[in-house]
């Protein structure tokens, strides 16, 4: 399996080379250049696998240039009983009778990053191996909130690798902002941006996209490489939990062989929603994928009419890591049903670069909508959702997955749709315990606690423990204090790696 960039000025590579770059040279997202099918003859044998071989099967699919032994030694190393407090790394929860949702959150750093973040350091160093890489790799991360902590966590004391996480200053939740800053690791660097997500995340592609300053990096000694979802290594292992899911639905006979259901997936980089893409190309029995976006919502204005529009007032939401107004795995998916068409890939990444939006054509956005169904919740219907969970089903969650749930339940009241449908729940409700303790226990209960007695509170309200990842942030020593310009970034860079 070879890999090409969706801006097509660079030779195919293989997977090894795709992870250790993270992101072509020419400004492009490596993708596989085919897509693998799994039978159903493969599928229900699958069924009765653990989480760790159903992993294991999907990356051989994908990571070619791997050896069996190579793949399965880093799932191993991934997914195991030390990281995640749940046996079945991923679990399914029913909810309703047409209604589950998909826990991704049982990792070190109780969010969904974590199911590829905990597997990616080991793609990477074996691909360092392989393609005889004698520099040290610098990971560049750019975080709406959950990717820093969990990409620190994965990379920490990683031989051979140094990791720069960069977030917005005012724009991630204080758990998640201490989660980072406090981060231990002889090989990591946090650092808080002045500004919004989107700048952060184009302060890093400029940086990857700068010859000069990579020949300088390069001289001391120092190659780039990126945890963001940019790199295909950390795409590719989120394919395997919508299988894992769906086989579970399977295995528990909520449905039959071949059935379709849909899949509701909270996003704003695009990336999760276009893993559960791949799965259903790959042959996973999948009807609708539903996009569910918050008040930043450039990207279900997009599905609905195919122009994508950037042009717009940024809003801080209770689901701070969706606030995203450049969705950067959407090239991807654009490549694909464009007909792997790089010079219409350039042209509708250089408009958004120049005019802040783009419009794809006919065929494109015919394609979209049979895929693809989407809408948006806002901070009011989120708080109403979180409550409405818990009273209905004693369900607690968190606000991402609580805009996935009211998301789907505008597509089923449009639709009349009434497929079983998992709901990704991409964090948990711990990380935003101010908004989802207000939702549940009321304005009054939350006055004037801080965000540490709100965790006690809400653990007793929803009968759950205290994540260890969460316990006791605050009374941990805060290592990383500095912030810089959106302009700068490049020299903290610098300062970090060559004072």
């Amino acid at each position: 399996m070879l890999y090409e960039s969706t801006r097509g000025k660079y030779g195919r590579v293989s997977s090894a080379e795709a992870i250790k770059m993270g992101i072509s040279p020419d400004g492009g997202l490596f993708v596989p250049s085919e897509i693998p099918s799994i039978t159903g003859e493969l599928l229900q044998e699958m069924a009765a696998l653990s989480y760790q071989q159903k992993a294991a099967v999907i990356l051989k699919l994908y990571l070619t240039d791997y050896t069996e032994n190579e793949i399965e030694s880093c799932v191993s190393l991934a997914y195991n009983s030390s990281k995640f407090d749940s046996p079945e790394i991923a679990p399914v929860k029913k909810l309703g009778d047409f209604l589950s949702t998909l826990e991704l959150w049982h990792g070190p750093t109780c969010a969904f990053k974590d199911m590829a973040l905990q597997i990616l350091p080991h793609l990477l160093t074996r691909a360092a191996v392989k393609t005889g890489e004698k520099s040290t790799i610098v990971i560049l991360v750019a975080t709406s909130g959950d990717t820093g902590k969990a990409a620190l966590e994965g990379f920490k004391n990683v031989p051979g690798t140094k990791i720069i996480v960069f977030y917005p200053e005012q724009g991630v939740s204080e758990i998640q902002r201490l989660q980072m800053i406090t981060q231990e690791g002889d090989n990591v660097a946090v650092i808080a941006v002045r500004g919004n997500f989107d700048d952060a995340q184009t302060g890093v592609k400029n940086i990857f996209g700068d010859p000069e300053f990579n020949r300088e990096l390069h001289r001391a000694n120092y190659v780039l490489s990126s945890a963001n979802s940019i790199n295909w290594g950390r795409l590719v292992p989120q394919v395997a939990y919508y299988f894992s899911a769906y086989l579970d639905l399977l295995a528990k006979g909520e449905i039959t062989p071949g059935e379709k259901i849909n899949f509701v997936v909270p996003t704003g980089n695009f990336g999760n929603i276009l893993a559960s893409y791949y799965a259903r190309e790959m042959g996973l029995p999948l009807n609708r994928l539903i996009c569910a976006s918050n008040a930043n919502n450039v990207l279900t204005d997009f599905i609905r009419t195919g122009v994508y529009d950037r042009n717009r007032v940024f809003k801080k939401t209770l689901s701070p890591s969706m606030d995203i107004l450049i969705s950067s795995n959407l090239e991807r998916l654009l490549y694909h049903l464009s007909g792997r068409d790089p010079a219409r890939i350039s042209c509708w990444m250089g408009e958004l670069n120049n005019a802040g939006k783009y419009g794809v054509d006919e065929r494109t956005r015919t394609l979209i909508h049979k895929l693809f169904w989407s809408d948006f919740a806002d901070d009011s219907e989120t708080l109403d959702t979180i409550r409405l969970t818990h009273r209905r089903y004693g369900y607690v969650v968190d606000p991402h997955t609580a805009v996935g749930i009211k998301v789907h339940e505008k597509y089923a009241a449009a639709t009349g749709d009434c497929a079983k449908t998992i709901v990704a729940s991409t964090a948990s409700p711990f990380k935003f315990n101010d908004s989802v303790a207000r939702a549940i226990l009321g304005e009054v209960a939350v006055r004037n606690k801080d965000e540490f007695k709100l965790l006690e509170d809400l653990a007793a309200a929803g009968g759950m423990e205290i994540p260890p990842g969460l316990k006791n942030l605050d009374k941990k020593p805060v290592f990383f204090s500095g912030a810089t310009s959106k302009d700068q970034m490049a020299g903290a860079v610098r300062n970090i790696l060559i004072p």
